[in-house]
């Protein structure tokens, strides 16, 4: 054979083999989403969004809350409101997702893309077992045959891991735990099958070991069952462990789209830059974390070498001593309490214990208790912000709450100041309230959605009698936590989470306290508002030398945050020490179980 016979078979048979090559690479795409955007009322909300998702692959999609993440799925499923203005393409399997009319949603919801939320409580029927509901979410369900989809769904829960599945089935939701309802949600998406899972923030608001176990769950189901993910966070971190290709969002543009490694290795925007760095780091305590908007402003006031030591100063890598206040954005303002203070014990916690009571006899008397605390010993020190970590569950928060005599405890003794609380009349409980101030986890519920921002951080001037100029103290310390003076008049809905978690914090400073209570008062943020979050805690402890117990479950906050941290299991505090010989030294498995579960990149 002629060498120009070679050439021709050789041409020949690499056409054939390139165009067999992208027809399998076609009918590998599960999803092709080309110039999708969508807009509400003349208000674009996601601009020019495209993207491929292929057989068995998994998408992250990353982005602050308000960047279209949710919106620009939720319009594959048709469930966005009539107002919404939907164009562009989405083709699921040669199926146009995008000029479905309802009845050809409904039979692709459920059936070929499914769906989990963000809340498992609020997504869950509390007036129906989980069995029933995960049974209702079957496309076909022949009479007769009750028991056979019984077993059906009860195989499913223990595909996703649920403890006891038989008796999960009769359950209601308000009888298992948040980690055991989302996996409820999951067995809910997986019940028909389908080809595309969307996971909308399935781990927001979970502890670290939860949220550990559900993403390789996740991870577990896609390779077993070749299911394609796209999975919604604002986390990179968590992105990290799931996903094959990331795109990243801000305000409806996609700003970043590639391979997993190269966006959380090699990031080329400024923005995906400041999300990466605005997580607090795990090897070093710096004095400030990063924030996006200093990212896109090009703004640095991070020292990369700026390190905390145990002493609480912090110092860069030639070991100079770095000036805390003169980088603090409050360190033009008077501080009342920015004089030198002796380390003395604020609180006193000695053996306390607090019993709920599970179930009474006919004459009311306790047949079935649950020690949510049990017989805790320790000290917060005046000036210092003691860290609180453990699951859900533990009794963190029943243990703030109890310092607060929010609630009450069944033994044991709380001392302020030298000061027996337990002596103390209700009236002058009542008197003591300016000095021990809450910050709750959720600043939507917590806030009054009838009055405005203004009246809501003034009403605990009103509440225990202070005189004077109130809107005048209030817009001060609205500018303190970085709320515009002429926002007064606004109320909550306008606000974003986080200016809402700022109006919550300005309500708890109002009074000047001396302890605050910070109960998962940044769990559910957005990294990059959690970052602005903390530093401006670390702002306020250092300008009024305010003494915090900082609440979470992310071990990652409360070492950035922290002076000093306990670890508390099961009502029990298991470990306390520096955040440094936490994480270097961890002298019980429970907290090396917790270290080992935070996310991470690389």
């Amino acid at each position: 054979m002629h060498r120009k016979d070679f050439c021709i078979y050789g041409t020949l048979f690499s056409g054939v083999a390139r165009y067999f090559t992208v027809m399998k690479d076609e009918k590998d795409i599960v999803l092709q989403v080309e110039n999708l955007n969508v807009s509400f009322d003349g208000r674009t909300v996601v601009e020019g969004a495209s993207y491929t998702l292929r057989h068995g692959e998994a998408l992250g999609i990353v982005g602050e809350s308000g960047s279209g993440k949710s919106v620009s799925t939720l319009a594959l499923m048709g469930l966005l409101p009539k107002n919404a203005k939907v164009s562009g393409s989405a083709k699921m399997n040669g199926t146009e997702l995008l000029t479905l009319d309802e009845e050809g949603f409904r039979n692709i919801r459920g059936k070929r893309i499914s769906m989990i939320f963000q809340e498992p409580m609020t997504s869950l029927n509390p007036v129906q077992k989980c069995g029933e509901q995960v049974l209702e979410m079957l496309s076909s369900r022949p009479k007769g045959r009750d028991a056979e989809q019984r077993e059906q769904v009860i195989e499913l829960f223990r595909e996703v891991l649920l403890p006891r599945p038989e008796k999960i089935f009769d359950s209601y939701p308000h009888e298992i735990s948040g980690g055991q309802k989302q996996r409820v949600m999951i067995a809910m998406a997986l019940i028909n099958e389908p080809d595309i899972i969307i996971a909308d923030e399935p781990t927001t608001a979970l502890d670290v070991t939860v949220q550990k176990t559900i993403l390789e769950l996740l991870k577990q189901l896609q390779e077993r069952r070749s299911i394609s993910i796209i999975f919604i966070t604002h986390d990179l971190g968590v992105i990290a462990q799931v996903a094959d290709n990331i795109m990243v969002m801000y305000r409806g543009k996609t700003v970043e789209y590639g391979a997993a490694a190269d966006i959380l290795h090699h990031p080329q925007q400024p923005y995906t830059r400041g999300l990466l760095a605005c997580r607090p780091p795990l090897d070093s305590r710096p004095r400030r974390l990063p924030t996006v908007e200093e990212y896109l402003s090009g703004e640095r006031r991070v020292e990369s070498g700026e390190r905390r030591t145990e002493s609480g100063e912090w110092r860069t890598e030639n070991g100079e001593q770095h000036n805390a206040a003169a980088c603090s954005p409050l360190s033009t303002l008077h501080s009342p309490l920015s004089t030198p203070h002796s380390p003395l014990p604020l609180i006193s916690v000695r053996d306390l214990s607090v019993t709920y009571t599970l179930k009474r006899s006919l004459f009311g008397k306790p047949l079935q208790t649950l020690k949510g605390v049990d017989g805790i010993t320790f000290d917060i020190m005046e000036g210092e912000t003691l860290g609180l970590v453990g699951e859900s569950g533990c009794g963190k928060s029943t243990l703030g709450r109890a310092l607060l005599h929010l609630i009450d405890h069944s033994s044991g003794s709380i001392t302020y100041r030298g000061r027996s609380l337990d002596a103390l009349s209700r009236s002058e409980i009542r008197a003591l309230r300016p000095k021990l101030q809450i910050i709750f986890q959720d600043p939507y519920s917590s806030l009054n959605p009838r009055i405005t921002v203004g009246e809501a951080i003034a009403e605990p001037l009103r509440v225990h009698g202070k005189n004077g100029k109130w809107k005048d103290r209030v817009i001060e310390l609205m500018e303190q936590v970085g709320l515009r003076p002429e926002w007064y008049d606004r109320y909550p809905h306008e606000f974003s989470g986080g200016q809402r978690q700022r109006v919550c914090i300005a309500r708890a400073l109002i009074l000047q306290p001396e302890l605050v209570v910070c109960d998962e008062s940044v769990s559910a943020l957005d990294v990059s508002v959690q970052a602005q979050v903390l530093n401006l805690l670390n702002d306020l402890k250092e300008h009024y030398r305010y003494t915090y117990l900082f609440i979470t479950h992310d071990l990652s906050v409360v070492k950035f945050l922290s002076d000093r941290i306990m670890v508390m299991q099961q009502g029990r505090i298991v470990e306390t020490g520096t955040p440094d010989e936490l994480f270097a030294h961890p002298q019980t498995d429970y907290t090396r179980t917790l270290i080992e579960a935070i996310p991470r990149i690389g």
